[in-house]
């Protein structure tokens, strides 16, 4: 399957620092750098369960976002670890 990676990592912090390090050194082992905190990978099954344990092992969920959107048949469902968006996309909008 392809999915596209997206992080942001508070990085306020030294410890915010080493772990936006990690998040990348971590989506490097999966896929290949197409901006600078989003990847590409072609994954199994198994690869992305992986990437999502290590992901959540290295993240603060509190102030800490990563975004997974596959890139196939399934588009656009998507996979979000750490704090939520600001807004859900099945909610009213009101402008």
């Amino acid at each position: 399957m392809y999915i596209l990676v997206t992080y942001d990592v508070d990085t306020i912090d030294p410890a915010g620092r080493k772990r936006l390090r990690h998040v990348a050194k971590a989506c490097l082992d999966f896929g290949k750098r197409v901006q600078n905190s989003v990847f590409e990978c072609q994954i199994s099954d198994a690869q992305l369960a992986t990437l999502k344990i290590r992901l959540q092992e290295i993240i603060n969920q509190t102030t800490d976002s990563i975004r997974i959107y596959f890139l196939n048949k399934n588009f656009p469902k998507t996979i979000t670890l750490g704090i939520k968006p600001q807004f859900e996309f099945s909610d009213p909008l009101i402008i």
